[in-house]
């Protein structure tokens, strides 16, 4: 087996973004997403949208991820699917035409947790980029998770932190709604903090015991502070709408960058991989870069593609379990509360 290519065929369809991607052993070969537009009139995923979308998604992005990878489906080794966490109508897509197609070829199933595949997608074999060695610690920040979690091994993985109620990408959405900036408001946050004053305006940071997280405090000062300022100017947004923006994203980076302070200090370890959609932004890979020369962290932070929901995250995992040979068979089903195994 380790002599010869292994393709596999993985599938994401855990919220909002429908994708496949073809990988030869631990190479991306292709990686297709496809992402739905209608929720942003909404102002956030309506979930019965997503579904349908995928539905509808789901046969051509398969087609353009083979067709890119040059990949013939009875060339196929395995079809990696993301069983959870997610929504589960999305989730329920692309478990069921996993589950189909493996069966009409007649291939492995391979189930794949959705946050430990943003963790394994260091992995992922690029030029230029070297894979955290073990033990190394992650951050896991996106939309619906905020974690740290102690990796081991592959599969042997500890989640030593969490939040207690939003997660961070939430609390960036949020307060961007909050300002009047259109879903989704992180990216637009992040570029719009660049041009302004980190320090114009200091909000509360939340007490939590251990290396919990919780946002929804600070969303909520957040809202009072804009309802009192514009109570008294009512221009005051527009007025100050990069220096309110730099503001909350200096405050969200602290919160974050003080737990994960924490995690190091209490593990002794050193080496810090992040994940997710929100390691796209540029705060935070900044305040990562600058714990590296200061408190001689190594820090790793993925492409860009790989941060975002994507299936490629996905067929790393694949790979790495169909060399262990951890297979699933066709009674296994969608589980939108799925935990790091």
């Amino acid at each position: 087996m380790k002599n010869q290519n292994i393709y596999i065929l993985a599938i994401e369809s855990s919220c909002d973004d429908t994708s496949a991607a073809v990988m030869q052993n631990d190479i991306t070969l292709s990686n297709v997403v496809a992402t739905q537009k209608i929720h942003e009139e909404y102002g956030g995923v309506v979930p019965e949208l997503a579904s349908r979308a995928h539905q509808q998604n789901i046969v051509p992005v398969i087609h353009q991820a083979l067709a890119k990878a040059k990949i013939d489906k009875n060339q196929l080794s395995a079809i990696a699917f993301t069983r959870g966490p997610g929504l589960m109508g999305s989730l329920l897509v692309g478990t069921s035409f996993a589950k189909s197609m493996a069966l009409g070829l007649q291939i492995p199933l391979i189930e794949v947790n959705h946050m430990q595949a943003h963790i394994l997608a260091h992995f992922i074999k690029e030029e230029d980029f070297n894979s955290p060695g073990f033990p190394f610690l992650a951050l896991t920040i996106s939309g619906g998770h905020t974690q740290i979690v102690l990796v081991r091994d592959y599969f042997d993985m500890e989640i030593l932190g969490e939040t207690l109620d939003d997660a961070v990408g939430e609390a960036f959405d949020k307060t961007a709604k909050i300002i009047g900036l259109p879903y989704p408001g992180g990216p637009l946050v992040d570029k719009l903090a660049q041009n302004g004053n980190a320090h114009a305006f200091p909000f509360p940071k939340p007490k939590v015991k251990g290396l919990d997280f919780s946002f929804s405090g600070l969303k909520t000062s957040i809202l009072y502070f804009i309802q009192r300022e514009t109570a008294k100017n009512p221009n005051f947004i527009e007025e100050h709408k990069e220096d309110i923006c730099a503001s909350i994203q200096y405050t969200i980076i602290e919160i974050l960058m003080s737990k994960l302070k924490k995690a190091v200090k209490e593990t002794g370890i050193k080496q810090i991989a992040i994940g997710g959609g929100v390691s796209a932004n540029s705060g935070i890979r900044k305040a990562l870069k600058n714990a590296e020369s200061e408190l001689g962290w190594t820090t790793y932070i993925p492409k860009f593609e790989y941060c975002t929901d994507n299936a490629a995250m996905i067929g790393i995992v694949g790979y790495l379990k169909y060399r262990e040979e951890i297979f699933s068979d066709q009674s296994i089903s969608a589980k939108p509360r799925y935990v790091i195994p």
